[in-house]
């Protein structure tokens, strides 16, 4: 039996999120609702299109990535 050290690591609980999970949450987004902290009602996001989606996907996993949320996020 070999008593060796073994390193362990430690694998993200959750993936970050794909570009198609990203896509169907900006579908699911109800319309004509108040923004709440952000200000950025439903209807911008989803009028803008595919560029800003892609552009708010990168930037999501970008700071998934980072495992650490922005101070103004929390």
């Amino acid at each position: 039996m070999m008593l060796g050290r073994q390193k362990n690591i430690a694998e993200p609980l959750v993936s970050e999120p794909s570009a198609f999970l990203f896509e169907m949450a900006i579908k699911k987004l109800k319309r004509h609702k108040s923004p709440v902290n952000d200000q950025i009602p439903a209807e911008l996001i989803k009028a803008r299109g595919r560029k800003i989606h892609s552009e708010i996907h990168t930037l999501i996993n970008s700071i998934w990535n980072m495992l650490e949320l922005p101070e103004e996020w929390k």
